[in-house]
């Protein structure tokens, strides 16, 4: 792997319809689901992915704007492991993995099911179009080398 870290191009700049799109998909997903099961999705997809622009963005987002507690953050890659995530949650994140790690065999019944149990329909397929944004994005930071801004 590359240790250059310079963005390689601005898709917003040189493409800004398709960004433009997939701000729209993005947001679209927002309609009928809470922004903190969106955010936990779009942070654990991109633990998954490894999206460092990402992962800076949606942890900002679940801490300081929706007063998420750090020790969640901190523990979300092992979710399953602590008592922290609810039934919905632990459901939600579950079904994002499973989209994101998409294999031969698609998503699991018993992890569709799962989330069907707790989301309805509506719920449901913003749940499916937030996981296919974040990962879109992922898709498009990683490659492009989006930089992440350093706190002070």
């Amino acid at each position: 792997m590359s240790t250059d870290h310079a963005p390689r191009l601005s898709l917003p700049t040189i493409l800004p319809a398709a960004y433009a799109a997939m701000a729209e998909l993005d947001r679209s997903a927002h309609e009928h689901l809470d922004a903190r099961t969106i955010e936990l999705v779009k942070l654990r997809v991109s633990q998954v992915n490894g999206c460092a622009y990402c992962l800076d963005m949606h942890a900002g987002k679940l801490r300081d704007e929706l007063g998420e507690s750090q020790q969640r953050l901190d523990v979300l890659a092992a979710w399953r492991e602590v008592p922290f995530f609810d039934e919905r949650e632990r459901a939600a994140l579950a079904f994002a993995e499973s989209v994101t790690r998409l294999g031969e065999g698609g998503v699991p019944d018993e992890v569709w099911d799962a989330a069907a149990a707790v989301f309805d329909e509506r719920e449901l397929a913003c749940l499916l179009t937030a996981t296919i944004a974040i990962n879109a994005w992922n898709r498009v930071a990683i490659p492009t080398r989006t930089a992440v801004a350093e706190s002070s």
